[in-house]
């Protein structure tokens, strides 16, 4: 009698249901088994059932039993460890540039990794307080065009938007350059500070810049190669990432500082544990990076109070004089109006 539709089907099932309704602390026994595949409409009996499982055995699947009163049958691992999950959801979940309807989407996909039971432990809620979750929805297509651009050694066109105050007061948002599209050799993709970056070079500008992803739009794979230059083949993402603060370039400069030794941590999260440094005395160390210089950078000084002095180049050190003072300035007794 040939088999039914179903019962061809019969591995593929049981297969789910063993995923699905059992981990390493729920196992189904032989006669609850049989049940679940009845559930579709699939007849099965215990010796047929024991082929199955060895042959799903033999395929790969880690199935284990428990014996006491009677035997329980369990998928024992899987490709991804419970703990490893979590990990991610909680990356998700916190993550500014992905919204809300997709955060929930991508979760959703990472229980079905895991069996029925698991997957409730994934569903912890644990959205950050005031944390503002992007608007983007399309970053995700953004993004995968511009790899396939880096990949296939192909410059991008694309609209940069922008933060604007419009009618009424409200928060628009507008194209810069008055909707003239960038043309632009993609080089790199990379996260910093909560916003996921295209590193690309700019033929016009003739140099590198950064573009916040979650803002570029209506983006085009060009039939143009991008720039042959030495800019983009000598480009090394870590070192890159590791002179730039906040992902907002300026000048670049070799530039030493002086360090309360207790800030040691912070200068090797910041620059890496290999960064070279010299004992100044007893209670500080000084030490020298290639930094492009901005406000951002300016801020992290300020914000390690007199931990870091800035001691060269002189440029910088007035620079950062200038930004004390227009920040002072802002709180002068002239200027508040309050």
């Amino acid at each position: 009698m040939p088999k039914s539709s179903g019962q061809k089907l019969k591995l593929l099932y049981l297969r789910d249901i063993l995923l699905k309704r059992t981990d390493d602390n729920h196992g189904m026994t032989a006669t609850e088994i049989i049940d679940a595949l009845s559930e579709f409409n699939i007849k099965s009996e215990r010796k047929s059932l024991y082929d199955d499982i060895s042959s799903l055995q033999m395929y790969g699947l880690d199935i284990e039993k428990i014996k006491s009163n009677t035997t329980r049958y369990y998928v024992a691992s899987r490709d991804f460890e419970l703990a490893e999950l979590k990990l991610l959801v909680d990356a998700i979940q916190s993550s500014k540039f992905i919204t809300r309807k997709k955060s929930m989407e991508l979760i959703g996909k990472i229980e079905g990794l895991v069996s029925n039971f698991q997957g409730k432990e994934l569903k912890r809620d644990v959205f950050i307080t005031n944390r503002v979750k992007g608007l983007n929805e399309k970053i995700y297509y953004v993004v995968d065009t511009l790899q396939t651009a880096i990949s296939n050694d192909r410059k991008v066109s694309f609209l940069y938007m922008k933060w604007d105050i419009g009618q009424g007061a409200n928060i628009v948002k507008t194209a810069r350059r008055d909707g003239k599209r960038y043309v632009i050799s993609p080089i790199w993709l990379c996260w910093d500070d909560e916003n996921y970056y295209m590193i690309g070079y700019d033929s016009e500008a003739d140099k590198i810049k950064n573009y916040r992803v979650d803002k570029i739009e209506s983006v085009e794979i060009l039939e143009d190669k991008r720039e042959p230059n030495d800019e983009i083949q000598k480009f090394d993402g870590a070192e890159y990432t590791r002179k730039i603060f906040s992902m907002y370039g300026g000048e670049e400069f070799e530039v030493t500082m002086l360090v309360n030794n207790e800030l040691v941590g912070v200068i090797a999260d910041r620059f890496g544990d290999d960064i070279f440094i010299v004992k100044e005395n007893d209670n500080q160390f000084r030490f020298s990076a290639k930094i492009s210089i901005s406000s951002q950078f300016y801020a992290w000084v300020f914000g390690l109070g007199g931990g870091v002095k800035i001691l060269s180049p002189q440029r910088v050190v007035e620079g950062f004089k200038e930004h004390l003072n227009s920040v002072n300035n802002n709180y002068s007794a002239d200027n508040n109006d309050n």
